[in-house]
């Protein structure tokens, strides 16, 4: 009897892309897909932070690179991939909020929020698949969500609609992209400590809310999420697609 093998969770050959890698859970996944061998290609607005993130990532000995991109302009997007790509792995962990009670939501701030969460995701993911679909090649499209992408939160409606509409063209991508061997999947962490949840992180009633509602007892940390995404990147994820991780504490367990 020949005893069965894991998949591999190596990366070697295979080239990834990171929108919004130069900090938080996109950098963390950008080391993390790194250290399984993949060649990583970051992208960011901030295009001195990204090369100098690059650059450490180098002297770490990773292979590393980076294109500026804002994923709210789709045209240049989708230039980019085009000109950099075929992916064979995407990260789309590009991401932006603006809290306030509904009746006092903004236009232009629903605008903003929708504009990278959804419309930048959408464009981001189908224009990788594009290009994985003219080279007839498989891949993996990995879209960084969150717990309140299947819960709602407080203050929260604006950012909670965002994600559950990448939950959605998630799912119905994967349908359409299956039988070409185009896997999408998401990533849905409860609150990590990055520069993005500073602001609920120095608000005590937001920290006990939270405290309150993660079963295991912590915040979460950039770290919870690097083997997630190897995995989901890698040939052990091989039959997963249309489906989330939730990375929550068990937040979302009651």
């Amino acid at each position: 009897m020949t005893l069965p093998q894991t998949p591999s969770f190596r990366l070697d050959g295979k080239r990834a892309l990171v929108a919004g890698g130069s900090s938080g859970i996109g950098l963390a996944c950008a080391a993390a897909l790194a250290e399984a061998g993949a060649e990583v290609t970051l992208s960011a607005r901030n295009t001195a932070k990204l090369d100098a993130v690059v650059q450490q990532m180098r002297d770490a000995g990773f292979q590393a690179n980076a294109i500026a991109m804002d994923v709210v302009d789709v045209a240049a997007t989708e230039a980019a991939v085009a000109e950099h790509g075929p992916f064979d792995i995407l990260v789309n962990s590009a991401g932006f909020a603006i809290h306030s009670p509904a009746v006092d939501t903004k236009e232009a701030d629903f605008d903003a929020v929708s504009d990278i969460n959804f419309k930048g995701a959408y464009f981001l993911t189908r224009a990788v698949a594009k290009g994985l679909l003219a080279a007839g090649k498989p891949g993996s499209l990995i879209n960084i969500t969150s717990q309140m992408a299947h819960v709602g939160g407080i203050d929260r409606a604006v950012y909670c609609s965002t994600k559950f509409a990448v939950e959605g063209f998630t799912k119905a991508m994967a349908i359409e992209w299956g039988k070409q061997g185009i896997r999408v999947n998401t990533i849905c962490p409860t609150f990590i400590r990055t520069p993005l949840t500073e602001q609920t992180f120095n608000n005590p009633d937001r920290v006990a809310w939270i405290m309150d509602k993660i079963k295991l007892g912590r915040i979460g940390e950039v770290t919870d999420i690097m083997g997630p995404v190897v995995y989901l990147a890698s040939d052990a994820s091989a039959l997963m697609t249309g489906t989330h991780m939730l990375i929550d504490g068990g937040w979302t367990a009651d």
